[in-house]
């Protein structure tokens, strides 16, 4: 038995009779293109951080909260999100960037501890999960406060494993019905993020007994953590999941 690719190979060699003339599917698929060269990433920095570590923390911490954390793009070179999604009441909170860099991550966590203070910060985070992105690629700035304190744990997905973060990715299907992929988001301000993820945040789920993650998280956390961000629940009647939300 073969690889598939090892059979492509070869038939690419002139080894067998055919040619790629007669396998219809892969004259379709045509070549694909390389992948652009991203940011370098010392990659030091996920020592002690793999999934794996992950994993052995979650065993041993088996009832710890865990949030997501990912970039959501607008346009390329534009404005761009920051979403932590808190797996447990499924609610996300989003903030709007100028760019896509550590330094601007780091600002928001710096942030989120000046609004709920440092106590309240190391509960709602004591695991940060996120891709491989470089504007994540500051890990001990993230968990470790200006003043030198700890307040968080950063671990890594594997690459190319969105699965691995699912709940978080899932999440995003409702803010990409506001907007879509490649819509500008140099226009928006974080009150209209705020705005849209209230709306986002009170529609009911199902798995949720048809709570809203707005409910739950209040509920198990507390209500006031969100209004200090912000944050608003949207009666039922008056929720809006589409682009026309953030028409000015």
């Amino acid at each position: 038995m073969q690889n598939e690719r090892t059979l492509y190979t070869w038939m690419d060699l002139g080894i067998f009779s055919a040619r790629n003339i007669d396998m219809p599917r892969k004259v379709r698929m045509g070549f694909r293109k390389p992948l652009k060269q991203g940011y370098l990433v010392d990659l030091k920095c996920r020592e002690a951080r793999t999934y794996d570590d992950y994993l052995v923390f979650l065993a041993e911490n088996p009832d710890i909260l865990i949030s997501e954390m990912d970039s959501v793009e607008g346009t390329k070179g534009g404005k761009v999100l920051l979403t932590i999604h808190f797996e447990t009441p499924k609610l996300m909170l989003a903030f709007i960037r100028d760019a896509n860099t550590s330094q601007s991550v780091i600002d928001i966590f710096d942030y989120l501890e000046k609004i709920w203070g440092l106590e309240a910060f190391q509960r709602m985070f004591p695991v940060l999960l996120s891709d491989n992105g470089s504007e994540f690629s500051n890990p001990y700035r993230i968990e470790t406060n200006a003043q030198g304190l700890s307040r968080t744990r950063v671990f890594y997905c594997k690459p190319r494993a969105p699965y691995q973060r699912g709940p978080g990715e899932n999440n995003h299907a409702f803010l990409r019905r506001i907007i879509p992929k490649g819509t500008s988001m140099d226009g928006l301000t974080q009150a209209d993020i705020d705005l849209m993820m209230s709306h986002i945040n009170s529609y009911s789920r199902k798995d949720l007994g048809n709570k809203s993650p707005y409910e739950v998280f209040a509920a198990l956390y507390g209500e006031e953590l969100l209004t200090a961000l912000g944050a608003k629940k949207i009666p039922p009647a008056d929720i809006t999941l589409r682009p026309t939300l953030l028409k000015k």
